[in-house]
This record gives structure tokens, sequence and C-alpha cells, in this order.
């Protein structure tokens, strides 16, 4: 029996027939499976901005199919807008309002199946949340990337640039290298198109990760948000859940422990983003899958580093897109992958990679020539993360694996940015930046601005950073983060004063506070109880009830 039988089938329902019937649907409309469009279409989000387009496609797809689409839309932040100041707190507990929202859509109306079309940070794990919990057959339509800008004159004339190198454009206009005119002109064009920001982000390595674990239909990660082919791809996607819907794939057949290990594997060989260790275990707690963090540095340590995209490299996603895309890149780890996991479609993965070609292999290297010979993420633990830490290596030079320094210690990022733009941090110190983790914070803000201005400042491989917060896909350097326990919850970084000295040892995987287990539990003894910033509303429950970063940040 379909699902949306206890909805409109019988004489008892003559009420909610009614009521939809007012929506548009007919007698024969009752007798086909009903389908969520999940749109996270805003006129705020650039990602997000042609998403209203992609469902039309979606549901002419559903409706070619014998199905029957009813669109409703849910939230979705631009994490780029909400960086630097308190609205940063917001992005992370919206990735458990979306998945909220769309359960509570989807079981009060009964729906059959569901196509989720989203593009950037928080928006695509919440959505996988919510097909993971729900286990209805599902299907995702991933907005795609925006096209790099190439300025056509001045300082980066011919340098493809993505959103994040604004930044760069600030503190050169700071230094008078670059005047306000040209400021203004890589303000105004560095934002080509509709989509998410070119570089490997959160948005396109969530994007990636998806297709990688089975919830779409191959090439649909990488094809840019303004190409006609995206179009198409929508089209297919509305036939291809009418399909799934047929052949009863569920999530929950596609997303299994070995698609979760094909997703981590991916991660590393593209130096992903930082905030996968959150998401993905968060996607995989909703069907009781347990992903720790020693996965992640398991398969670090035997997937090396191939692709160099940015922040991690000089290429984008349209370059892994030309290279093959995803198909391309698990053609490249087929030794690697399970070749069984299953998709959608109906394909398994082994599949699709044989097929594949490898179109360009400066950008999908060979496993023997990698940038890196480990994986761009690697956990460290230590007596200052005793349930660890996340570093992007990917993004940390050679000289800063390494490094050694007293500590500089903020309780926000605000006071961190101050001090560096004061010029008050000096050479060889270590920032900590703390009450910054999910209940901390509350919302585990991304720390983008400070490891910015640190970058731009010129202390990028003479200063590390250390947080109990989070950080964009976009951060460069030795910048440590998901520090856990966070001191909110009275870990060891709440008791780090200043001029205490840190060591980081990324081959080792270490990080040190070089103080005696007694003297940390002493200070501990003596801190006073935590009070959460905020007092009400959706931020302070979240404070409340939001898991360690080293379990996903869920709301539990």
């Amino acid at each position: 029996m379909k699902r949306s039988e206890k909805v409109v089938g019988g004489p008892l329902r003559v009420g909610h027939r009614a009521l939809l019937r007012c929506a548009g649907l007919t007698d024969e409309d009752f007798e086909k499976p009903i389908v969520a469009v999940v749109n996270s279409w805003n006129e705020v989000v650039p990602g997000h901005m042609h998403l209203k387009q992609l469902a039309y496609h979606v549901k002419m797809g559903i409706r070619e199919k014998g199905g029957i689409p009813l669109e409703f839309n849910t939230i979705a932040i631009c994490d780029g807008v909400a960086m630097g100041h308190e609205g940063m707190r917001a992005p992370l507990p919206s990735r458990e309002t979306i998945a909220d929202s769309i359960e509570l859509m989807i079981e009060a109306h009964g729906f059959d199946a569901m196509v989720c079309i989203c593009t950037c940070d928080k928006i695509v794990p919440g959505m996988l949340m919510a097909a993971a919990r729900l286990d209805i057959p599902t299907v995702f339509v991933l907005g795609g990337g925006m096209l790099p800008f190439k300025p056509s004159y001045g300082r980066f004339k011919g340098r493809e640039m993505t959103a994040i190198d604004v930044a760069e454009v600030f503190e050169l206009m700071q230094r008078g290298e670059i005047d306000a005119e040209y400021a203004k002109y890589v303000e105004e064009n560095i934002c080509t198109t509709a989509g998410a920001c070119a570089g490997m982000f959160t948005a396109n390595t969530m994007q990636c990760l998806t297709e990688v674990m089975g919830l779409t239909i191959p090439m649909m990660a990488t094809t840019p948000a303004a190409y006609s082919a995206k179009l198409r791809l929508a089209l297919e996607a509305g036939r291809a859940v009418m399909d799934t819907y047929r052949q009863e794939i569920k999530p929950s057949d596609v997303l299994t422990e070995e698609a979760f290990e094909n997703a981590v594997m991916v991660d590393m060989a593209l130096g992903g983003s930082t905030n996968t260790v959150l998401h993905l275990p968060a996607i995989a707690n909703e069907l009781g899958i347990k992903i720790p963090l020693d996965l992640f540095d398991e398969i670090s340590r035997k997937v090396p580093h191939i692709c160099g995209i940015a922040p991690g490299g000089e290429y984008t996603i349209f370059d892994l897109h030309q290279a093959g895309g995803i198909p391309a890149l698990l053609k490249r780890l087929e030794r690697l992958i399970n070749k069984e996991c299953v998709t959608v479609t109906g394909k398994k993965i082994g599949e699709i990679a044989e097929k594949a070609k490898i179109y360009d292999e400066d950008v999908i290297r060979p496993l023997e020539k990698p940038v890196h010979k480990e994986g761009g993420i690697a956990i460290l633990w230590g007596n200052l993360a005793p349930r660890g830490a996340v570093v992007k290596t990917a993004a940390v030079s050679k000289k800063m694996l390494k490094f050694k320094g007293e500590a500089r210690v903020f309780d926000k990022e605000e006071d961190a940015v101050a001090a560096i733009l004061n010029r008050e941090i000096r050479e060889g110190e270590v920032i900590v930046i703390r009450y910054e983790g999910p209940k901390g914070g509350p919302g585990m803000r991304e720390m983008l601005t400070a490891t910015t201005v640190l970058m731009l400042s010129g202390m990028g491989e003479s200063v590390a950073l250390v947080t109990d917060g989070r950080f964009s896909g976009a951060t460069k350097g030795p910048c440590i983060g998901h520090v856990s326990p966070e001191a909110a919850e009275k870990g060891p970084i709440a008791v780090v004063e200043d001029g205490d000295v840190i060591e980081i040892d990324i081959p080792k995987r270490s990080l040190e506070v070089k103080l005696s287990d007694d003297e940390i539990e002493e200070r501990l003894k003596n801190l006073p109880e935590f009070e959460s910033k905020v007092k009400k509303g959706c931020l302070y429950r979240y404070s409340r009830l939001a898991s360690s970063a080293d379990e996903g940040g869920v709301m539990v």
C-alpha cells in the first residue's frame, strides 16, 4: 500500500481529498504515488537562487513517470553572509531544523517518495539526515558549483578566483597594494553565477560525497549550476525517483557502513572540508551507524590526497568536472573503494567507476603521484583534546606540520581577530579560541575570519590556531578545530592560560599542552560552571541539547 493511501484513501478521508483537490489534485492523482519535492530555494543564498528552475524540471520528470509532485520549501542559510559575526551561530543548528522540518512535512502529509534539492553547507547534510531518518525512496538534486572568475586586467589578470579570494582583496587594499576601484571590480564580478563557491569548501565537498554515497545520479555533484546539463540532470532525477520508488530502494539500502567508508575515502582524496567530520557521523547516526573519529584517521593514512582543489591546490570544482567528475575519481580509487555499494539508480558504485574516464591526470592524479601522501584530513589526540581534534592537512604547509609555541587565549573569535588586526600576536605563538563549540558558541561558529586575517597578515606559517569551534572548508594553514571536549563541557581547553606551551605534531597526530595531569585537574576544579550566552530561542535549545563535536554536534 502507498504511504499516501492513509491520507487520501477510503471514504473516511473525504475531507483530506477535498483539501488536496483545492491544491489541484484530481481523482486520477489520488491513485498515483505522491512525491515530495523538497526545495531549499530562496532569494538570499547565491548557491540556491537557481533551484526553483531545477524543481520545475524535477516535477516534469516525476509526472512523466506517473507520479504526482508536490513542492515545499525548507530554510537555507548562506554561511558566507553569516560569517564573522553572531549570525555564524545559526548555520550548524539550522542543519537540525532542516532535518526536523522535512520530517514533519513528510510525516504529516504521508508522501510516498521524496526529491531533495539543495546546494550549500548545512542544507545538504540536513536533508541527508532527513532522508536517512524517514527512509522513504529519495533522490537528491544538487545545485552544483559557481563558475570561477578570471579578471581581465590588473593584479589578478588570468587567475581563476573563487568567492573566498575576496578576503585577499581586502587585505591588499588595506596595504595599499591595490586601489579601491580595482577592489570594487573584483567584488562586483567574483561571484559569477548561481551555485556553491567554486573551491573544495563544505558545500562542494558534501555535494561530492552525496554522489559517492549513491543518493543521486552520476555527474550531479560537479556539473556547474549555470550549465544547461543541470536542467537535464534534474529532469532525469525526477524520473529516477519514480524508478527508485517502484524498486523500493530506500536510503537505508544505500547508506550502509561501506558507503560511508567510501565517502571518507573520497573526502581524503579530495582534501575536503573538515566539516564532513561533523556531518557524516550526524547522517550515519540517523541510521544507527557509528562513525568514530578513528575511521577518518585510519582512512587518511591509506588514501592519499590526489586532487589539488582550492584551498588545497590551484584547481576548482569546475576543473574536477572537466576531468571526469566523481565517476572519474571513483575510477582512480577503484582498488580501494567498496564496489558493491548500491545507488538510487540501482547500479553499483563499481559499475559507475568501471565505465568512467579520467580526462585530466593533473586534476585527478595517479595514486602514485599524489598532492600529499596521506589524506586531506587528520585527527589529533592528546591532553588538550582527549576526544580528538581535526585539522585539514591538505591546506597546511610542510613547515607547519610540527609546531610549538606559547598560548594566546581568547574566549571568542572577535577578540582574537582584533588582536591579530592590531598586530598583538607574535610569530611563534598559538592562538587559542574557546567557548565556540556546539554548546559554548552556541552553534560552533566557523573561525574563517580569524584564519583569514591571520593568513593575510603574513603569519600563516608562523602562528597556529587551536579552537573548540570549527572552520570553513576554505580555511588554510595550521588551524586545528573541533577540540573535544569543548570548553563549555569543562574540556582541558577551558583551563589553558596565556603563556602555556602547546605542541602540535600532525604526523604523530598529537595535540598537547605542556601541563601535568595534576595541574590540569586542579585548574578544572576551580573552573566556574559554564553559562550560555543565549537565554532563549532555538540557539538556547541547541546549547542545551547538542552533543560534542566528536559525535557530530547533533541534538540528543
